[in-house]
């Protein structure tokens, strides 16, 4: 039986080269006023924040994360989204 994992956001400064090879500025933009929302992600998400800061809130804490940062939301977290500075990211599904 296979052991249960948590659901950990990962947030990383990503170097240009990773960013290029990943596509990221192919991949569509998302923006957000500062706000806060449940969300549940039915699918991993990896995004890019162009500008923005943001506090999500998981059963397991609370991560930061903001401009210039690689985040990674894994399938079926649910969290809740506070955005304190508005937001724009490129995002991808899947």
């Amino acid at each position: 039986m296979a052991q249960q994992t948590a659901l950990k956001i990962t947030v990383e400064k990503p170097t240009t080269e990773k960013l290029n090879t990943l596509k990221i500025f192919s991949w569509p933009i998302w923006t957000k006023e500062v706000s806060s929302f449940d969300w549940y992600y039915d699918e991993k998400e990896i995004c890019y924040f162009l500008e923005g800061e943001v506090t999500v809130k998981t059963p397991d804490g609370e991560v930061s994360f903001g401009k210039g940062d690689l985040v990674m939301f894994p399938r079926g977290l649910k969290c809740v989204w506070n955005i304190k500075k508005p937001v724009k990211k490129h995002y991808q599904f899947g």
